[in-house]
C-alpha cells in the first residue's frame, strides 16, 4: 500500500508538472517585432478604427474617444472585465512597453510580465492580424494623448481568477486558422480579414460554449448578449437576408432596410465602420453574404 501511494503521488506530481508546462504563456520569439521604426501612423489610424480600440478603451465618462484611459465594464458569465488604460502614459498606460510587448499582447494574449490576458481582450481574433498592421497600429497609438488613470482590476472570482488556467484554454481556443478558408485575393479576402481579424465581429455574433470559447461551427450564428439581457443577431443567410448594398449602407449610417436604426454597442461599431472606405464596408458585406447556411440540427 505504501508503494502504491508513493507511485500515485509521483504520478500526480508528474501530471501537475506537465499541466504547469502546458499552461505556460507562449510569447513570440524575441526576434519578432524587435524593430519599431517601420510603422506608419496614418495607416495605423485606419487599423485602430477598424479594430474598434477606442470603443472599448476610452473612458466611459469622457467625450474624447482618443483618450484611452480605460474603465468601461464588460459583464460576462465569468465576472466583469474592466478595460485597461492603453494610452501612452508610461506609468498607468502602455507607454513603457516595447513593440514586442504590444505584439505579444495582441497576437498571443501575453502581458509584458508574462501573464495570460483574459480573452475579453479579443486576441483570439487579433491573432490573424498582418504583422505590418500591428506595427502601424503601435506607431499610431504612440501619437495619442497620455492619461494618468490607473487601470482597475477585473472583478473575477475563483477559479476564474487563476490566470494560469488560461494557458490550457488557449491550447483549445487560440487558433490562427481562418474560419472561412480559401478566400481568393480581392474583396472577399479583405472582408474576411476585417470580419475575422481586425473588427473581431465573431467575438459578439458567435455563440460560446461553457468554457467561453467561440463555437466555430456556429460562426456568426448569433449569441446571447453579455450580462444576460437580450441577444446579438445572427449574420448567417438564413437569418440576415439584406443585400450586400443594404449591409454596406447600414455599416455607414446605422439604418436598416426596415427603417430601424442600430442600438447598443453596435452604435460604436457603426461609428467606426463609417470612417472606413466604401470599399471596406462593401468587402465586409460581400463576406457576410458568402457565409454558408448553418448545418441542420
Amino acid at each position: 500500500m505504501r508503494r502504491l501511494l508513493g507511485f500515485l503521488a509521483l504520478v500526480a506530481l508528474f501530471a501537475a508538472g506537465a499541466l504547469w508546462m502546458i499552461s505556460a504563456p507562449d510569447p513570440l520569439p524575441a526576434g519578432e517585432f524587435a524593430d519599431d521604426t517601420g510603422g506608419d501612423p496614418v495607416r495605423g489610424q485606419a487599423v485602430f478604427t477598424a479594430a474598434g480600440c477606442a470603443s472599448c478603451h476610452h473612458a466611459p465618462e469622457s467625450e474624447d474617444k482618443l483618450v484611452l484611459a480605460g474603465g468601461q465594464r464588460f459583464p460576462s458569465d465569468f465576472g466583469t472585465f474592466i478595460a485597461p488604460n492603453i494610452s501612452p502614459d508610461p506609468q498607468d498606460g502602455i507607454g513603457a512597453w516595447s513593440l514586442h510587448d504590444f505584439a505579444n499582447a495582441l497576437l498571443r494574449g501575453v502581458s509584458p510580465e508574462g501573464r495570460h490576458y483574459y480573452p475579453a481582450f479579443p486576441y483570439t481574433s487579433y491573432i490573424r492580424m498582418e504583422p505590418q498592421d500591428v506595427v502601424d497600429l503601435w506607431s499610431y497609438l504612440r501619437t495619442l494623448p497620455a492619461a494618468s488613470t490607473p487601470s482597475q482590476p477585473h472583478e473575477v472570482s475563483f477559479p476564474f481568477n487563476l490566470r494560469r488556467g488560461l494557458g490550457l484554454w488557449k491550447q483549445v481556443y487560440l487558433d490562427p486558422a481562418w474560419i472561412v478558408p480559401g478566400a481568393e485575393p480581392g474583396e472577399m479576402r479583405r472582408g474576411r480579414y476585417l470580419v475575422e481579424a481586425l473588427a473581431h465581429c465573431g467575438e459578439c455574433h458567435t455563440p460560446r460554449d461553457g468554457f467561453g470559447g467561440l463555437e466555430r461551427t456556429a460562426w456568426l450564428a448569433g449569441a446571447p448578449a453579455p450580462g444576460g439581457k437580450g441577444s446579438i443577431p445572427a449574420l448567417t443567410p438564413d437569418k440576415l437576408t439584406w443585400s450586400a448594398e443594404d449591409m454596406a449602407y447600414y455599416l455607414e449610417t446605422g439604418f436598416t432596410p426596415e427603417y430601424d436604426s442600430a442600438g447598443g454597442h453596435m452604435v460604436e461599431v457603426i461609428a467606426n465602420f463609417a470612417q472606413l472606405s466604401p470599399e471596406d464596408r462593401l468587402a465586409v458585406a460581400t463576406y457576410v453574404k458568402a457565409l454558408p447556411a448553418p448545418a441542420a440540427d
